[in-house]
């Protein structure tokens, strides 16, 4: 029997149109004992690396073909790439076709194909099309060298199966072409047709039963038998496909990445260069001198770095940091740079290394054959200004983000299918409205379908089901940048990206790193911004803040820390006053405990024993004590497991750095078996308990889900206490900063002035005479808000105010709006937020003075100039506090008024409900009613399945838990409420003064809220 080759396939990477994943295409097309399967995804490359590392895990005997489909109304043509000149044909084809077009688009002429002289070309013309296109297919495909043109033959067995099939018969007769067939593969099984016709639909944003003309007649487009492939195709049709697999060799293993070399200086060796650049940064980083431990460090990590080959990457990163300085944008990297001295010299992490424990070979090793992974944080509201820098440098073929898959999760499955399927928007929403998030685990779609489905809900029960995980589309990496020497169009497809001036790869990280190309991570973070504004205000620069200030630590201690980057979420606040932080490596350790690794590893309450000095360090072997002293012998970072795994383990740097790997896979796929056994065995063999050693096993696994080395922390727990200091000793200067800085971090504008606010800082509202664009701290350290804050007003048109206004200030709201040229949406904005105060009694006031119901607002000059706070032709009624209140939120999304659960409180509506700080002086064990509005919504990957949820009234914040048996049963109010009120009994902590609710029993209280815009902070 002939050997067959599956040369025409599309994977979900076409999307929306196939129906599988790449990995099941090549797991099935091995199973049925294909030689070679071709991945042809239309004008697309994006699924051949899940495809490659599929083959190369599962160790499968296949062949993989790289090509892609481009389809146009002269026919459908199909090319392959026979050797690395023909991919970077392809590839370069791809980007010109995508460049040319919108996101999610390419255009495609076949002229285009003359340019190629390597890929081989499968044409399937259309009807009466081929004689016009041939002569120019002939010319470039067909010379007298070297044949690279097959007519594709494609038999669906559907009403136009005869009609197309006898046709390539005489077409190849009359054109002297060789046929080859194929499948036109769109899913590896046939049961796959229904989510294949499930995904027209949603691509044509159409119910399925309205396009019955548009969806494919059967499910023969798929991977066939050997046998019935034999029944279908002369013979001669089936060799094609082995002579043309017999000349496709190229593999993904052949993609040489080259580092860019613009950064060195013309003439200088990269190894020169890099060392001055050090040596420079020596002087700097230790001005009495390094010590000679540092310096053997930096010579050993020199000398790997030019082993590897990497001084150019190492160059290029620097550039780019010493742009973004130039221009004072903050910047800080972070990640495994931090476990590199010479990183620390070239300014790429601020991690000093005599203050943690490093672990080079975590950053690089001999054994490991991929660049270092280097993450640096920028500003975030200057990060554009560092991405345009690099494109600029570089130019668009030489740099591009990396891509994100964004795939089908619960919520979006739910509501594609539902609509592919005809229901109505009304019925899609409630199918969605009762997904509970992680609440009922694997088990929510029980939830979700009734237990005596219709067979529409078993379709879509079962669509649902089939369609998550595919890829819905492709979208930018928050900062990952591929940068290379030579056309990056050569290596992988470039395509634009939905936002102006950016193109992205059609690779996402773990493509990347699959193949070993560099990707540098520019980053944005928004707590950096607040830093930079904080500082600028300040005249102070980051070495300016004195370390180890005694009463930042005191503050940190009891849990104060809304808005400090990274504690303040509820988890971390709780663990502070446990923790007890005093020193900088305390907050190290603090950023990295509350994390899934420690807690599955049961390592949180061990290290806290020892911490506070209730039990006595214990180090299983006296080898261990070095990795594991400066944590009581508890490992609690990754690079501490990776060590730990070398000394009690044996394993060797090339196991450790595929134990590293494995973290990040063990929930996925399972790669960490075999380094799992090992591990174990040589433990038991060195006296470990088995206790003890399922301890380190479920840490691994914690670590895989979300793993968070020390190097990482390090970098982290610096913008701790820089955040921390300021908001300890400049409240009103770290506020205004972090407002300017929004959207960022766990708060909202409102919690951070109501926690403001209850500091002692005294908070200015808008005013049209005293506010700029941004917030600002005055010099008795209160904080004026800014007019950024008001809903509906552009930032042109506040700074155009604030330019205009008289050194006196605005006289009259007439005077302000002909001066600011405020058209009536921004004038009615400015009048809704009561920004007009002192020129007129109250809002509403100021908006029928603003109020312009037909003629222009000049032709109302005279009229308006009549107006003051004095005089108007008859008297409006003042809003009361709660319409103020209202109006506030509406407008501002804050109020400087009384706290709306102080109002309701003072009308009866919250019955016998303590306050947060009354809660404090409930006994341990007693039951109370507590209120609030729902601020926060958190539930960590626990095996408990506990939620905490913040409420937040007039004196602050207080905390519930959940359990998961509560939240099961009252699964609509835990998610849905915005004001919250809770039954439950009181808990205490006497050693950290902690109090919560456990809650027995939850009450929505939203009704009394239905007019305020307020919003909760849910589970991140």
């Amino acid at each position: 029997m002939t050997e067959y080759s599956e040369l025409h396939c599309l994977s979900n990477f076409s999307f929306l149109r196939g129906a599988s994943h790449p990995e099941e295409l090549v797991q099935r097309a091995a199973a049925l004992g294909y030689r070679a399967l071709a991945l042809t995804d239309e004008c697309s490359v994006a699924g051949v690396v899940c495809a490659h590392r599929e083959i190369e895990e599962q160790q499968l005997d296949l062949q993989l073909i790289v090509g892609s489909e481009f389809r146009h109304p002269s026919g459908v043509y199909v090319l392959l790439a026979p050797d690395r000149q023909g991919y970077a044909e392809l590839c370069t084809l791809i980007t010109r076709c995508r460049r040319a077009a919108t996101k999610g688009e390419y255009e495609f002429e076949p002229h285009m194909l003359a340019a190629l002289t390597h890929c081989l070309l499968l044409w399937q013309p259309a009807p009466g099309q081929a004689a016009q296109w041939y002569p120019l297919l002939q010319k470039s495909f067909s010379p007298p060298e070297s044949d690279r043109l097959w007519l594709l033959a494609e038999r669906t067995l559907d009403e136009y199966d005869n009609d197309t099939y006898a046709p390539m018969r005489q077409l190849s007769s009359e054109l002297s072409l060789p046929v080859v067939a194929a499948s036109h593969v769109h899913m590896h099984h046939p049961d796959r047709q229904s989510l294949q016709d499930c995904l027209t639909a949603i691509r044509l944003n159409r119910p399925v039963a309205s396009i019955r003309d548009r969806l494919f007649a059967n499910g023969e487009r798929h991977l066939r038998s050997a046998r019935k492939l034999q029944r279908l195709y002369p013979q001669a049709w089936l060799q094609a496909t082995q002579d043309i697999t017999q000349r496709c060799r190229f593999h993904l293993s052949e993609i040489a990445y080259q580092y860019p070399t613009d950064s060195v200086p013309e003439g200088r060796q990269a190894s020169d260069y890099l060392r001055e650049l050090v040596n420079d940064g020596i002087s700097k980083r230790f001005p009495q001198g390094a010590s000679d431990s540092i310096r053997n460090t930096i010579e050993k990590e020199l000398a790997l770095i030019s082993q590897k080959g990497y001084e150019h990457y190492f160059i290029t990163l620097y550039d780019i940091v010493r742009f973004a300085r130039s221009r004072n944008i903050m910047c800080q990297g972070r990640g495994s740079a931090a476990n590199s001295i010479v990183c620390y010299c070239l300014f790429l992490t601020e991690v000093n290394p005599e203050e943690v424990q490093l672990l080079f070979e975590r950053f690089i090793s001999a054994e490991r054959h991929e660049p270092p992974d280097i993450d640096i944080d920028f500003e975030s509201q200057r990060r554009e200004e560092v991405i345009q820098h690099i494109y600029q440098r570089y130019g668009r073929d030489r740099a591009a983000l990396a891509a994100t898959v964004i795939r089908y999760r619960p919520r979006s499955a739910l509501r594609d299918v539902a609509k592919a399927l005809g229901l109505n928007s009304t019925e899609q929403e409630q199918l969605v409205s009762r997904y509970a998030g992680r609440y009922l685990g694997k088990d929510w779609m029980d939830h979700v379908f009734s237990q005596k489905p219709s067979p529409q809900q078993t379709l879509l029960r079962r669509l649902t089901e089939e369609i998550l995980g595919f890829p819905r589309h492709l979208s930018q990496h928050v900062g990952g940048f591929v940068i290379t020497e030579g056309l990056l169009p050569s290596l992988v497809p470039v395509e634009n990206a939905s936002m102006d001036d950016r193109t992205v790869i059609q690779w996402d990280k773990d493509d990347l790193e699959t193949l070993g190309l560099m990707k540098v991570d520019i980053l944005g973070l928004g707590m950096m911004t607040a830093i930079r504004r904080s500082l600028n205000h300040l005249k102070l620069s980051m070495s300016d803040i004195p370390r180890g200030d005694a009463a930042t630590y005191r503050m940190l201690q009891k849990a104060d820390s809304i808005g400090v980057f990274q504690v303040e979420s509820r988890a971390q606040m709780n663990m502070l006053p446990r923790l007890k932080p005093r020193c900088y490596y305390d907050l190290v350790v603090q950023v990295a405990i509350v994390r899934p690794g420690p807690i599955h590893g049961d390592m949180v309450h061990p290290y806290l024993k020892r911490r506070n000095g209730d039990e006595a360090a214990d180090y299983p072997l006296p080898e261990l004590k070095p990795i594991l002293e400066r944590t009581y012998g508890v490992p609690l970072f990754q690079e501490q497991v990776i060590a730990f795994a070398m000394v009690a383990a044996d394993f060797s740097a090339a196991e450790a750095d595929q134990l590293r790997r494995s973290m990040a896979s063990w929930r996925r796929k399972g790669h960490m078996h075999r380094l799992q056994q090992r591990l174990e065995e040589n433990m038991l063999k060195k006296g470990f308990s088995p206790d003890y050693i399922q301890r380190i096993q479920r840490q691994l696994e914690g670590f895989g889900e979300y793993g968070f080395p020390e190097s990482h922390a390090a970098s982290f727990a610096l913008l701790v206490y820089i955040t921390a200091w300021l908001k300890c000793h400049h409240p009103g200067v770290f506020l205004a900063a972090l407002l300017n800085s929004q959207p960022m971090g766990f708060y909202s504008p409102a919690q951070l002035i109501h926690d403001a606010r209850l500091h002692q800082v005294y908070v200015h509202p808008v005013d049209i005479n005293h506010s700029q664009w941004d917030h600002h701290c005055q010099q008795d350290g209160s904080v004026r808000l800014g007019l950024r804050l008001v809903k509906g007003l552009t930032q042109s048109s506040a700074v155009r105010l604030t330019e205009q206004r008289p050194a006196e200030g605005y006289q009259s709201i007439s005077q302000c709006v002909r001066r600011a040229a405020l058209n009536r949406h921004e004038r009615e904005a400015l009048a809704s937020a009561a920004a007009f105060q002192g020129l007129s009694e109250h809002r509403y006031h100021a908006r029928w003075q603003v109020s312009d119901p037909g003629a222009s607002y000049e032709a109302q000059t005279e009229l308006f100039d009549q107006d003051s706070p004095q005089h108007h032709l008859w008297p409006l009624q003042a809003p009361d506090e709660v319409d103020n209140l209202l109006e506030d939120y509406a407008s501002l999304g804050v109020t400087l008024g009384r706290h709306p659960m102080e109002v309701l409180r003072e009308q009866g509506l919250l019955g016998s409900s303590v306050t947060a700080s009354g809660l404090r002086q409930q006994a341990h064990g007693s039951e109370c009613y507590l209120s609030g509005v729902v601020t926060c919504r958190q539930r960590p990957g626990t095996a408990s399945g506990v939620t905490f949820v913040t409420l937040e009234d007039e004196t602050g914040c207080a905390n519930v838990v959940v359990w998961l048996a509560t939240a099961k049963r009252q699964l609509q109010t835990l998610m849905h409420a915005t004001l919250l009120q809770v039954y439950g009994k009181v808990e205490q902590d006497p050693d950290s003064g902690i109090t919560h609710v456990i809650a027995y029993r939850l009450l929505d209280l939203s009704g009394t809220l239905e007019r305020l815009q307020t919003r909760s902070h849910d589970f991140h």
